[in-house]
């Protein structure tokens, strides 16, 4: 008896000391001023003149359609970039790829060359708008209202208007500069692939390409408070997977068992469930929370403090805690669409629904896809792949790319932080991986929690102050040496 309360007494004095090092190493994270910084929009004559430029680009409707080849609009938007943007067409060299952009700035010479690029085709902009929605309203707050302000027309702006500045100075960059702009990206078409031939095919290596992605956004996480740069240095691949069930079809008003639709219900309901991919906190991810855990809260601190033990538990937890971080550790499966009968009153004798994946690097697309296969034929139903993507190679946080964005970053915006992250979404670079040595997503943009959240939604908006700093910060990566 008395050995056994001495091996508790021992078990117990390790917990506590187990706890005692991790609240120490919790507390010993002081704040990043970043969790008090607040956005302060520029109200300058310069920021006002901004916003009423970039409005006249979102009142061109550029919606791009998988199924329509027509590129007059995008034609059209073209000639109100050469209005807006005169220097940049007088100086750069333009190629244009069946509606997509690619500028060329001849710089001193081209050993380390760079990529702007952001992309003007937007997505539709259906539903009750608090303004039209390609209207390009400025409000009283210095708000530009309309589809593309942030996805991504706003920060197209900011690359051509940093060009056509240094351009009015003189500036001749010391390494060639291009300005890519696709008009394809929003459904993954042909425009990103046209450029990216264009440039392999003139024997053009990128040092630097600098696309969408993360931006300069508060509260990134839930329970992280403070504004961050969240850089983007991973893309996951990406799959359209089309679940087919089928049946002898038939009469409603006598159903027999399992039919296509009902076995659908139950693999759907079984695979949101039994999640079947590998969640894991990837360098990247690791890295991540290090940085940003400073600025949360103590609970959370002393979880992300501590990932050397508490790091196998985070990585099942996290997918459940937080669907966005969550999707940052593994593969991802979203059914999106349905089709069965065609009557109310007919048993479907095919029915399927489509699922998107977006697969993570330690399980990529052949595996991941036999995984949610293998489950589908536990419910009698087929698998067919309607489109993939691989994952992109993964860019280094530690690289010299990565540390340039950063040091430009701090330089622009001092009081936020910068953080590398994982993106859950798709850009344009997955087709640039050929021609391009770091393909950077970021969009050095400052948006708030509302504007975040409209990105493919309703009322999409962007500060008219938040675009002098944008436009610096491209400047900045453009004179950096390489």
């Amino acid at each position: 008896m008395e050995i056994a309360l001495i091996i508790l007494g021992v078990i117990f004095g390790v917990i506590i000391l187990l706890f005692a090092v991790m609240a120490i190493r919790a507390v010993s994270l002081k704040p990043h001023k970043s969790k008090d910084a607040v956005f302060a929009p520029d109200k300058s004559d310069r920021a006002k003149s901004y916003g009423e430029r970039l409005s006249k680009m979102i009142q061109k409707e550029t919606v791009s359609d998988r199924f329509d080849s027509d590129r007059t609009k995008f034609y059209e938007f073209h000639k109100t970039l050469e209005d807006l943007f005169p220097l940049v067409h007088k100086n750069l060299t333009k190629n244009v790829f069946d509606g997509s952009l690619l500028f060329k700035w001849k710089g001193k010479n081209d050993k380390k060359p760079i990529m702007l690029m952001s992309h003007h085709d937007v997505v539709q902009a259906k539903g009750d708008w608090k303004y039209p929605s390609f209207s390009g309203h400025i409000d009283e707050d210095g708000r530009v209202w309309g589809r593309g302000t942030v996805d991504t027309k706003g920060s197209l702006f900011c690359i051509f208007q940093a060009v056509e500045e240094l351009l009015s100075e003189g500036y001749t960059p010391e390494t060639d500069v291009y300005i890519a702009s696709s008009c394809t990206e929003e459904w993954s078409g042909g425009g990103g692939p046209a450029i990216a031939s264009y440039l392999k095919e003139n024997n053009v290596q990128l040092e630097l390409l600098l696309d969408e992605g993360g931006m300069i956004l508060e509260e990134p996480i839930k329970g992280v408070k403070g504004i961050y740069a969240m850089v983007g240095v991973v893309e996951k691949g990406y799959g359209d997977i089309k679940f087919i069930a089928r049946g002898k079809g038939g009469h409603a008003s006598a159903p027999p068992k399992n039919t296509p639709l009902v076995r659908l219900g139950k693999f759907m309901a079984y695979a949101e469930k039994h999640d079947p991919f590998k969640a894991k906190l990837t360098p990247t991810v690791t890295e991540m929370f290090k940085r940003i855990a400073p600025n949360m809260s103590f609970p959370l601190r002393l979880v992300f403090a501590n990932l050397w033990i508490t790091k196998p538990l985070l990585a099942k937890l996290l997918p459940s805690i937080s669907p966005a971080a969550g999707a940052m550790t593994k593969t991802t499966l979203a059914f999106t669409k349905a089709s069965g009968s065609e009557g109310l009153n007919v048993l479907p004798q095919e029915a399927y629904v489509t699922g998107n994946m977006r697969f993570i690097h330690h399980q990529p697309n052949e595996e991941s896809i036999k995984i949610v296969s293998d489950m589908a034929k536990k419910f009698d139903i087929d698998t067919e792949i309607i489109y993939q993507d691989k994952p992109c190679p993964i860019v280094n946080y530690k690289s010299s790319a990565f540390a340039l964005i950063e040091k430009v970053s701090a330089d622009i915006y001092p009081d936020v932080l910068v953080s590398p992250y994982v993106m859950t979404g798709g850009t344009d670079c997955k087709f640039y991986s050929e021609v391009s040595r770091n393909s950077i997503r970021f969009a050095p943009l400052y948006i708030d929690p509302q504007q975040y959240g409209t990105i493919h939604g309703l009322n999409e908006n962007v500060y008219s102050g938040a675009l002098p700093k944008c436009v610096d910060f491209y400047k900045e990566v453009i004179k950096a040496e390489k």
